[in-house]
């Protein structure tokens, strides 16, 4: 880490990062399609009425996860929204009159929205271009946050097999996010520690760490009793590892 990075992540203030943190929850990793569509609606009338930094970086938000979740579904309604989502956080991004505490999310959600414009444009520069970013926001805000982390794991998860050098972060990111709850048991919400622990134990699931990896299935099924974030997946593989 720099000298410069690591005076920025210094120069943050966790409890400020918490706030805004909670103020973007309720748009960040929404897994019911039913839900998003109607979260999209909403932030999207609250950005026209109110065209704050934070309903900004909520609409970049929103239209990351619904690039994410939906811009398979439909040939046209949900296409292009990875470009918005990355148009909408590169301009909160370069603009230096810009929340420090917010950086942290739109760096990160900046990175794997240019990653999902790579898939859906075909055009594989793009991922390498937003690996790239996420490894300047993990140097810069991965103390204070789990969200680089978090989604350069989830998205390195996804990848196809030939970017084997880039998928060894869906190890490394989990892993990571699990020391510093150890530490700070504040560092990320029940929501994300539900997805981290399935994540975990999916890239481990035989050989010496499967009973470390039912262990984390346990605790990601614990943590979600609404079926909010990883307790399906968990439960679906837990099962098929203990047939």
């Amino acid at each position: 880490m720099t000298l410069t990075n690591s005076l920025t992540a210094q120069q943050l203030d966790f409890t400020k990062v918490k706030i805004y943190e909670h103020q973007l929850d309720d748009v960040m990793e929404i897994i019911d399609t039913t839900e998003l569509k109607a979260k999209l609606k909403d932030v999207e009338q609250e950005f026209q009425l109110a065209q704050t930094e934070i309903n900004k970086v909520r609409l970049g938000i929103i239209y990351h996860e619904t690039a994410l979740n939906l811009g398979f579904l439909a040939k046209t309604s949900f296409k292009g929204y990875s470009k918005k989502s990355y148009d909408v956080l590169s301009e909160l991004y370069l603009d230096t009159k810009t929340t420090k505490e917010l950086l942290p999310f739109i760096t990160s959600y900046r990175a794997s929205a240019l990653s999902l414009l790579g898939g859906e444009t075909m055009k594989l520069g793009l991922v390498g271009d937003a690996f790239k970013l996420f490894d300047e926001s993990i140097k810069k805000y991965g103390n204070v946050s789990y969200s680089p982390e978090f989604l350069r794991g989830s998205v390195a998860e996804n990848l196809p097999w030939f970017f084997f050098s880039k998928r060894k972060f869906a190890k490394i990111d989990m892993q990571s996010i699990i020391d510093k709850q150890i530490v700070n048991n504040e560092f990320a919400n029940w929501k994300i520690m539900s997805f981290v622990y399935w994540a975990w134990a999916n890239q481990r699931q035989s050989g010496k760490n499967k009973a470390q990896s039912l262990v984390y299935l346990d605790k990601a099924i614990a943590l979600d009793p609404n079926y909010k974030a990883g307790r399906q997946r968990a439960e679906e593989l837990k099962i098929k590892m203990t047939k």
